[in-house]
């Protein structure tokens, strides 16, 4: 898809083009366009460094989200997704990794439009729209890397 970049480390051996297709599936039922959007796969580290610098919390999380843009006609934004993390989201909830990431790119795109999870009543809508979204297009990304290869960086 144009008009987007995934960048990964070398521990990530995922197809970039699934989360293009990806992302594809995802503006067409959902009515965006994109200007910029950059997907990262980053370690732990990097995260937490996120977090802190910007969002002044001193945790690791899975995801974080930049929107730059006023509207959704045009998306300028970025997305930082921390690998290490999404492996221990799929242990956890017994899910396949591609899955899981797949659920996390979903998240964050639907934060991009407009949804939020602060409140309970937003949060319950926009895990049904995921649910659904990741019903139908987790498939798209396939075998990003082994579970066991992953270690807490």
């Amino acid at each position: 898809m144009k008009n987007v970049v995934v960048t990964t480390d070398n521990l990530l051996q995922i197809d970039k083009r699934d989360i293009h297709r990806l992302i594809f599936l995802l503006s067409k039922e959902l009515g965006f366009e994109i200007s910029e959007l950059a997907v990262n796969f980053v370690d732990r580290k990097t995260i937490l460094s996120i977090n802190k610098t910007h969002l002044k919390h001193n945790y690791t999380t899975d995801i974080i989200t930049f929107g730059y843009n006023e509207t959704l006609e045009n998306l300028e934004a970025e997305i930082f997704i921390s690998y290490v993390d999404a492996a221990e989201n799929a242990r956890r909830y017994r899910v396949p990794l591609e899955k899981e990431i797949a659920r996390l790119v979903i998240h964050g795109i639907l934060h991009l439009i407009g949804y939020d999870d602060k409140k309970e009543k937003d949060k319950i809508l926009m895990k049904k729209l995921e649910n659904k979204l990741v019903s139908r297009y987790s498939m798209v990304v396939k075998n990003p890397v082994n579970f066991n290869d992953i270690k807490n960086s």
